[in-house]
């Protein structure tokens, strides 16, 4: 009998007997546990560049992805083949890697508590093609439309739907339907001879088509890659030095999820090779710091119902007043640690194993009005949005381009400056926090995180925080 309201079920005929057997032959080497990930994704999207539609794809990737556990050694096998002696032979494949002594007995699936934290539980066709072309045409429109110096406009729009079903040998049977939509817009401006000067913009989330007709159109996204861009064509040479550095709400979160999130992933704290390994319970932060990680926010682009493992989403404190309280944990860190899974266990793909990773990551909102914590510094920076990053997991040292900043002069905001860098130590970083405001934003929807090779979607987030001391790399 086919899995009732199940997808896999209903398209392809998998049953209860179907998964009990693919997960005994998984464990038939003596593995300590196994589980199954089947995924069905299908994907499109469109893109403009010189006002003309240059490029529209549609896809369908189909596979499953079986991983045996036994100690702290994993098998993992796939294909994008679902027949049974297919699915037979990965699993095997993937026994024979993790082998050890041991005994499978009977396993008696039992489908999880269902939640729905997506408002478009399925591909939105509303409006087909046309209207797709007609939102990346409206942007590219208003984004020129904003100021004669701009000169080349791309805009992009892209959606998916995911199906997936993880079965455990613990017994654990968990369905979702993940839908994705993106809106993106790249815009260049120049004055004269001199250097062209880029915005960007975009957003979205776990919704549909229609999040961008009514909430955030196209036109939203458009004028604020403009925006960006043309201020920037009357920036000065940034400074150079340490400085107070006030980082604004929201996408500027991106400095806490590289600098810090990622050394709070438990894979890299279990091999002691983070910062903040053996440090739960230690003071990591100013006590005006909380982070939390927290996939259970409904639309939000980092949220998910379950873990790529069937763990529910939840909020998980990382950092409590100053104080690290835990890890982001997987079903493989959390065996090995013996802590409870966070709902953590991620994956690009059926063809990729779940390792720790962060979902929607962001510092608790304090006390202080913005604007005070602006009048407060005498000399500083102002950063509002962020370029490209990296950070070192082992040490925490950190070095983020400030894609949009300003002078502080006398408590007051002074003229746009370029070229900044901002240059530190997570940890140390977060110790010199002084002021919080009360204005968390979370980000427009457009993070992916990359690590060690696969990609997610993820959401990040800040209220307006004062640094008393960071590095500033400039041209000045």
């Amino acid at each position: 009998m086919a899995l009732q309201h199940s997808f896999f079920g209903q398209k392809f005929g998998l049953s209860e007997n179907d998964l009990e057997r693919y997960l005994g032959e998984a464990l038939s080497a003596g593995g300590d546990y196994a589980d199954l990930y089947f995924e069905y994704l299908a994907t499109s999207s469109l893109s403009i560049d010189e006002s003309i539609v240059k490029s529209a794809t549609q896809g369908v990737s189909l596979g499953v992805g079986v991983r045996v556990i036994h100690g702290e050694r994993t098998g993992y096998a796939y294909s994008d083949d679902l027949s049974a002696e297919r699915i037979l032979k990965a699993a095997r494949t993937a026994a024979h890697i993790a082998s050890g002594p041991g005994a499978s007995g009977r396993i008696g699936l039992k489908e999880g508590p269902k939640r729905d934290l997506y408002t478009t539980p399925a591909l939105d066709a509303s409006g087909g093609l046309a209207l797709r072309v007609q939102l990346i045409r409206q942007a590219d429109q208003a984004a020129r439309a904003y100021d004669p110096r701009v000169f080349q406009v791309q805009a992009s729009y892209a959606e998916s739907l995911r199906h997936m079903l993880v079965a455990t040998s613990e017994g654990n049977l968990t369905f979702d339907e993940q839908p994705m939509a993106r809106m993106g817009v790249s815009v260049l401006a120049r004055t004269g001879g001199g250097d062209p000067q880029r915005g960007y913009s975009g957003g979205g989330g776990r919704v549909g088509i229609n999040f961008f007709l009514t909430e955030k159109t196209p036109e939203y996204f458009a004028l604020e890659a403009a925006r960006q861009a043309v201020v920037q064509l009357d920036a000065a040479p940034a400074p150079a030095g340490e400085m107070t550095v006030v980082l604004g709400p929201g996408w500027p979160g991106i400095l806490l999820h590289e600098a810090v999130g990622h050394g709070l992933e438990a894979d890299f704290n279990r091999k002691g090779v983070s910062a903040f390994s053996n440090r739960v319970g230690q003071k990591v932060a100013s006590e005006l710091c909380t982070v939390v990680d927290d996939g259970a926010i409904r639309d939000r682009r980092g949220s998910i119902n379950v873990d790529d493992e069937g763990n529910p989403a939840r909020q998980n404190v990382l950092i409590e007043n100053g104080i690290l309280r835990g890890y982001l944990q997987d079903r493989l860190s959390s065996r090995i640690l013996n802590a409870a899974p966070t709902g953590n266990g991620r994956r690009e793909g059926y063809q990729h194993i779940p390792m720790p990773r962060m979902t929607n990551t962001f510092m608790l909102a304090g006390q202080s009005d913005p604007e005070e914590i602006i009048r407060s510094v005498p000399k500083g920076l102002y950063c509002v949005n962020f370029g490209g990053g990296q950070v070192d997991i082992t040490s925490g040292n950190f070095v983020f381009s400030a894609s949009e900043s300003y002078l502080i002069e006398d408590g007051r905001l002074g003229r746009p400056v370029r070229g900044a860098t901002l240059i530190g130590n997570g940890p140390e970083a977060l110790k010199y926090v002084s002021m919080v405001g009360n204005d968390l934003k979370l980000d427009e929807g457009i993070g992916i995180c990359g690590k060690e090779g696969q990609s997610v979607p993820v959401g990040v987030g800040i209220p307006t925080i004062r640094i008393d001391r960071l590095t500033v790399g400039g041209t000045e």
